[in-house]
């Protein structure tokens, strides 16, 4: 993975435990446990699926509906 993909999932993992903080009221080790954990994460890190490309918003939709539901959109 190159460098400028690797900064952009990073920046939008940073973004995504913020609003993860803000939606459910967690600290942040619960927030980076959750996202890290989920299996969105894994589709942001994958190159190929081109999720890190989006925005964070969109990719919250995604995440949440897999915390609520337990399935991923």
């Amino acid at each position: 993975m190159n460098r400028d993909i690797q900064f952009q999932i990073e920046c939008l993992a940073s973004e995504l435990t913020e609003m993860l903080m803000a939606e459910y009221g967690w600290d942040m080790r619960r927030a980076l446990d959750e996202l890290y954990r989920s299996q969105t994460f894994e589709k942001v890190n994958d190159p190929v699926c081109g999720l890190y490309y989006q925005g964070a918003v969109y990719v919250f939709q995604f995440l949440k509906n897999e915390i609520e539901s337990g399935k991923v959109a």
